[in-house]
């Protein structure tokens, strides 16, 4: 196993390769940093903004607007995914209107958003929106695969409802809450950065992007780019870290 877990990072070590590989090739080709830069520029202007005054203050309001907005789903889609998959009319009722809200293209949105609230808010409410109904969905379907049997032998032996619940529906519940999380937060990074690109708040990743557009500089473009997929990497590590942590009963 661990031999086989050891190929596997070599895979996606020679995946990063090849990656860097082909966009050398491509500045190399083009031979103009208007249109590619080389991997090395960017590199140092990725390194020029760490060490930029307001580098915290950007990246922590872009972090700030992304874990507020992910609360706000988690609390809702939570609730929402509960009613729904308790109550199976209620589900009928909602689940046309979570799909809907999962096709509805997220500019389309974001151009509402900017007409109804100030730019700071509009990539928080754009964040929420996109990730409430994967949550929802994901919650709704782990209490419907809770096997029913099990719940009335619970209720005949006459458990209590707290242990019930701690010892069978959390359970149960938990992968569902934390793939739809993951899910949620690899979508929600992206909808939130552009909705800071089109309302443009003071600080953030997404205004920054937009003014390193409008002065042509890609290298800091595409360095922004890397800080926000960094960012992303991270919070997803971080909730299957949760998950390893707090739902050992898998393995």
């Amino acid at each position: 196993m661990k031999i086989l877990s050891t190929g596997k990072k070599y895979i996606s070590l020679a995946s990063v390769i090849f990656m860097l590989v082909v966009w050398k090739l491509l500045a190399m080709h083009f031979d103009s940093a208007f249109i590619v830069p080389s991997p090395e520029k960017t590199l140092v202007t990725t390194l020029k903004l760490f060490t930029d005054l307001s580098f915290l203050r950007i990246v922590g309001s872009t972090i700030a607007r992304g874990l507020i907005g992910f609360a706000i789903s988690l609390v809702l889609g939570i609730g929402t995914g509960i009613i729904t998959g308790i109550n199976a009319n209620l589900d009928a009722f909602l689940r046309p209107v979570l799909v809907t809200i999962r096709s509805v293209p997220v500019i389309s949105i974001i151009l509402l958003a900017l007409i109804w609230f100030n730019p700071g808010l509009v990539p928080v409410f754009i964040g929420m929106l996109t990730m409430f109904p994967f949550i929802a969905t994901n919650v709704s379907d782990g209490i419907k695969s809770i096997d029913r049997d099990l719940v009335g032998m619970a209720e005949f032996y006459k458990v209590s409802t707290d242990r019930i619940v701690r010892e069978l529906y959390i359970p149960a519940v938990m992968p569902f809450i934390v793939s739809g999380a993951s899910s949620a937060l690899g979508i929600g990074w992206r909808a939130i950065i552009t909705g800071e690109v089109l309302s443009q708040p003071e600080f953030g990743i997404g205004t920054m992007m937009q003014t390193a557009q409008t002065f042509l500089n890609i290298d800091a473009i595409i360095a922004w780019t890397l800080i926000a997929v960094l960012i992303s990497f991270v919070f997803e590590k971080s909730i299957r870290w949760i998950e390893g942590r707090f739902i050992n009963w898998r393995s």
